[in-house]
């Protein structure tokens, strides 16, 4: 991948898991150092794409690339940090979040162990999320917007360069979203790509540069300051929406 390909480029691309489509002729790219935000009502298939351009899913039509590689073929796992809804599975996992962390480290080293560089690089994302203080806190006792800092620094300790994340902020109380997304722009600015799907339309349209609006079909994509001077999401959800506060 040179500089000028994009991170993500999807191409007429429909999908469906029945004979019903969920998706349908979507074209998308995401240059590197992008932030894009994904929006939609409920089962308009934000999360479909996303499994789509991470190569998860295949598409019945179109083709989907990833840095530019065959999407279900990329297998450079270290260039993609991955942010789920409240990392739910991580409520269960009786682990440290110094040991969450580490696990960005792993695409590098494989099944060797972490050199002291390593540890640095840990400790360096520790420290950028703000939870260098928690390192030694188990997963299980954070709050939601502690548990998603602490995956933020597993994508950064990978040294990852594109975050998905798939609305990050259900859950996580309203000043630890302010703080959340603070990072994000943080991190933007820093050059990682970020491509986020997020139910929350004040966060998107006071953060993101980019925004696309999707029920199976793409009935936006632009400027976030086009996007809310739009009838998009009116036309997308069916009604009429607040384009300044939750949705």
């Amino acid at each position: 991948m040179s500089e000028a390909d994009p991170v993500v480029e999807l191409a007429d691309v429909s999908f469906g898991y029945t004979s019903a489509r969920v998706v349908e002729d979507v074209s998308l790219r995401i240059d590197p150092g992008e932030y894009v935000a994904v929006v939609g009502p409920n089962g308009s298939g934000k999360s479909t794409l996303m499994r789509l351009v991470l190569g998860l899913l295949r598409p019945d039509a179109g083709t989907a690339r990833l840095f530019g590689d065959p999407a279900h073929k990329f297998d450079d796992g270290a260039r993609i940090g991955y942010v789920a809804q409240q990392a739910s599975a991580s409520k269960e996992m009786p682990i440290t979040v110094r040991e969450v962390v580490r696990m960005g480290r792993y695409p590098h080293v494989g099944f060797g162990r972490l050199s002291a560089e390593d540890h640095r690089i840990v400790d360096r994302a520790l420290d950028t999320v703000g939870m260098y203080d928690f390192a030694d806190r188990r997963i299980t006792n954070l709050s939601g917007g502690q548990r998603q800092r602490a995956f933020i620094a597993r994508a950064l300790a990978s040294e990852a360069d594109l975050l998905v994340l798939d609305e990050p902020t259900v859950g996580v109380d309203a000043e630890s979203v302010d703080a959340f997304y603070d990072l994000l722009e943080s991190l933007h600015a820093d050059g990682i790509t970020v491509l986020l799907i997020e139910h929350d339309l004040r966060a998107v349209t006071e953060h993101a540069a980019r925004v696309v609006c999707l029920n199976r079909e793409v009935y936006f994509d632009g400027p976030t300051d086009a996007f809310v001077e739009s009838d998009a999401l009116a036309r997308a959800f069916g009604t009429a929406m607040p384009v300044g506060g939750d949705a």
